[in-house]
């Protein structure tokens, strides 16, 4: 029997109980129509929060913030299609290069993302600094440019999960942020919404991410792959590793760059491989590879032959973007600031604060740290340095790049970066960059 009663929900989960799947659907439901108000909301979300959510509750909680808005039925477009979530970290632009790589072998995907959040950048704002890429297409145009190239790239319309946006901002604000179940919803609800088949998660963890333990990060990919299956997508996460930055660009034009590079066959190693590993696993769910090692090896064709590297410029071109700065990236403009971050001793890179490093890139420019803030594309850190690298006092360890308004603010920056590069006198081995593969089957290492 529904318990139609807001007050003795909030009591039932407050005292640790499970609420059945239709209570939590018609919560959900009377708070997207104004009928719970956002104190009742919140007394809710504290309650999970403290006393958590079993899988049952974190399915119906997702199922009931999907069906809050509209659910895109794009089965009238041919193939299975396949979308890739990240949970974000520094220096994370995987997805400007694996959804060409998929979309260019035979596989729509149709891609819905989100802004740059804290120390993390956002694969919009990375878009955005593609001279006039549009990334808030209705779904009219949605369809047309998914249907023409196999890859659409856009951020959450009004229409997509409006019950996450306005619980979001209640969590935000009522320190429930971090809440396993909470965030699994949140994430699945909006990339259901798009009208996927499959599913492709790279969850984060370390010092880089905002799941700062390896236990966190794969309860996490539990439930998000549980919420997956749940409804009836094929959903494979992998628990990846953020304990440095990902690449060696930060910030939005320069990780354009950095993504251009992979896909016309250079870029960084990491950068590379992650991406590969992400599309080949995408294009064996869509069904054009009998392996996740048979999808890689259509990835990698993909880049030597050039189609990748087409279909994204082709889609740039298809949102309105000025593709000149894509195919001549040397004539973008340059950082009106930069300076070289330099070791004081001789040693070996032993470790990162990636968010330290993070922030500092949001401090020249690369991200908000009001939701109001302009964003200055050309800002940003380049990383000259990796786990385990040999330097000597005086080499180049990072160098930042701002606009003239923060130049005063650069010294100090500077230092804050200094120190976020950890020198020792012993050589390291840099971590395994994948741990674990999370589907249906269960938890494997990789």
């Amino acid at each position: 029997m529904i318990t139609n009663n807001p007050v003795s929900l909030i009591r039932r989960k407050r005292d640790g109980d499970a609420l059945s799947s239709d209570e939590i659907r018609w919560l959900i439901d009377e708070y997207t129509h104004d009928r719970i108000p956002d104190y009742q909301m919140s007394a809710f979300l504290m309650a999970g929060y403290l006393n958590g959510l079993n899988a049952e509750e974190a399915s119906a909680l997702c199922d009931a913030m999907l069906h809050s808005g509209i659910v895109l039925d794009l089965s009238d477009i041919p193939g299975i299609k396949v979308d890739k979530h990240s949970t974000g970290g520094v220096g994370d632009k995987l997805s400007l290069i694996l959804a060409p790589i998929v979309a260019a072998c035979g596989i729509p995907v149709p891609m819905i993302s989100g802004r740059g959040l804290g120390h993390s950048g956002g694969t919009l704002d990375k878009l955005e600094s593609i001279p006039g890429f549009n990334v808030n297409l209705d779904l009219v145009r949605y369809r047309q440019v998914l249907r023409a190239h196999n890859l659409v790239l856009i951020g959450q319309t009004e229409d997509i999960a409006p019950a996450d946006k306005r619980m979001y901002a209640l969590r935000d604000v009522t320190a429930t942020v971090e809440c396993i179940p909470f965030i699994a919803a949140s994430i699945m609800s909006k990339k259901l919404a798009e009208g996927i088949d499959a599913l492709v998660l790279d969850v984060k963890f370390g010092s880089g991410a905002f799941m700062k333990t390896e236990e966190r990060a794969l309860e996490l990919a539990r439930t998000l792959v549980s919420i997956g299956e749940a409804a009836g997508k094929r959903t494979v996460a992998y628990l990846t590793n953020m304990d440095q930055p990902l690449g060696r660009s930060i910030g939005n034009w320069n990780e354009v760059r950095e993504s251009l590079d992979v896909l016309q066959g250079g870029g960084p190693d990491d950068v590379r491989d992650l991406s590969l590993l992400l599309a080949g696993t995408m294009i064996h769910l869509g069904g054009k590879a009998a392996s996740v090692e048979e999808g890689i090896e259509l990835g990698k064709a993909s880049i030597a032959d050039g189609s990748a590297f087409r279909c994204f410029v082709d889609v740039a071109r298809a949102q309105d973007a000025d593709v000149s700065t894509l195919l001549a990236p040397h004539t973008y403009p340059s950082a009106e600031v930069s300076l070289d971050v330099v070791a004081d001793r001789d040693g070996f890179v032993t470790g990162f604060d990636s968010y330290e490093i993070g922030m500092s890139g949001v401090e020249l420019g690369a991200g908000r740290l009001r939701k109001e803030d302009p964003i200055d594309p050309t800002a940003g850190i380049e990383l000259h340095v990796k786990l385990g690298a040999s330097v000597k006092a005086g080499d180049r360890l990072a160098t930042l790049l701002t606009s003239r308004a923060n130049e005063g603010r650069v010294p100090a920056i500077a230092e804050r970066v200094r120190k976020a590069i950890h020198l020792g006198n012993t050589a390291v081995n840099p971590p395994k960059p994948v741990t674990h593969v999370i589907n249906r089957d269960g938890v494997s290492l990789y």
